[in-house]
């Protein structure tokens, strides 16, 4: 689906502030100044989306927390890391050493509150904005390959999908992950809508 300049650029903004707001949430939450920045945004196909995501992530296992949003519009919002990459988050995140036995108890536990917090951060922005209702499913936590994990979030023929590439920043760390949204054709077109219509009234 081919967006025109000024939809992909009030998707990149809509993004950039859910993003903002995670930000702010995380940093009360640890004691390093923790950022987060989307080098970039694509919309892509269901096939183009997993060719994306195997070639950046280098088919490397994957931590993901995904959650389903329904109301004006629906589908599965996941944030994505690979799994070397979510380690070394919780570890800057809780101070749990690398390889030891408490990391992974932590683990999922850490990795599905800030999956919670960037998720709705990015998906409240997009609700607020937009004046658009939304509710949202509890997270839920898994690991797996890239594949497994489009095919849990719904991908199919008739879905469209929001890539955006997530950096966060804590320290002189850089960690990438993926913040993914599936929709199906029909909701992302109440999406575009939406944006046209507050474009509009701009």
């Amino acid at each position: 689906m081919k967006l025109n300049p000024r939809q992909l650029d009030a998707l990149q903004e809509l993004v950039n502030i859910g993003i903002g707001q995670a930000a702010g949430i995380l940093n009360d939450m640890i004691d390093s100044p923790i950022r987060l920045q989307i080098p970039y945004l694509q919309i892509l196909s269901p096939t183009d989306v997993q060719e994306e995501l195997e070639h950046h992530l280098n088919g490397e296992q994957i931590a993901a927390v995904q959650l389903k949003f329904t109301g004006s519009f629906g589908g599965i919002a996941q944030l994505v890391f690979p799994t070397n990459s979510a380690a070394m988050l919780v570890t800057m995140l809780t101070g749990e050493e690398l390889g030891t036995h408490d990391l992974d108890s932590v683990k999922i536990g850490t990795l599905s509150e800030v999956g919670n917090i960037v998720i709705n951060g990015v998906m409240g922005a997009i609700s607020n904005v937009l004046q658009q209702r939304l509710n949202y499913s509890i997270p839920s936590y898994t690991e797996g390959t890239i594949a497994s994990l489009l095919t849990s979030g719904g991908l199919s023929a008739d879905t469209v999908v929001l890539l955006a590439q997530t950096r966060f920043i804590i320290e002189r760390l850089h960690i990438e992950g993926d913040i993914i949204l599936i929709f199906n054709v029909n909701s992302f077109d109440a999406l575009l809508t939406a944006i046209n219509q507050l474009a509009g009234g701009l």
